[in-house]
């Protein structure tokens, strides 16, 4: 496993890159406003997507994940970031969401 940090939800600057790597159907439902999305299982294939200039705050629901993909960008030269908690975190301490269903931003 590689170094990575972690960092709480009210951590993460108000400009930062944040990598959301759940399913689909979590992003879907609700995420942090402006994130960018890939999946878990797909961030090989697609991490040529992402600037490894760049700082990458990485989320998924509780912070399982995003540890994962933290750990695995920081291998592979980039600077990432877990963010404890996750999506529940972030949801819970009233940071900004969005969703493409229509309906107020959830965590699933």
């Amino acid at each position: 496993m590689s170094d990575f940090e972690t960092v709480q939800v009210n951590d993460v600057p108000k400009d930062a890159f944040i990598l959301d790597v759940r399913e689909d159907f979590e992003w879907e439902a609700g995420r942090a406003a402006g994130a960018t999305h890939i999946p878990l299982g797909t961030l090989p294939e697609k991490v040529s997507e992402l600037d490894p200039d760049v700082d990458t705050y990485v989320i998924c629901r509780t912070g399982g994940r995003s540890a994962q993909a933290a750990s695995w960008l920081t291998a592979m030269g980039y600077t990432a970031f877990n963010v404890a908690g996750g999506s529940d975190a972030w949801i819970e301490a009233g940071l900004p969401m969005e969703a493409d269903n229509g309906q107020e931003p959830t965590v699933r």
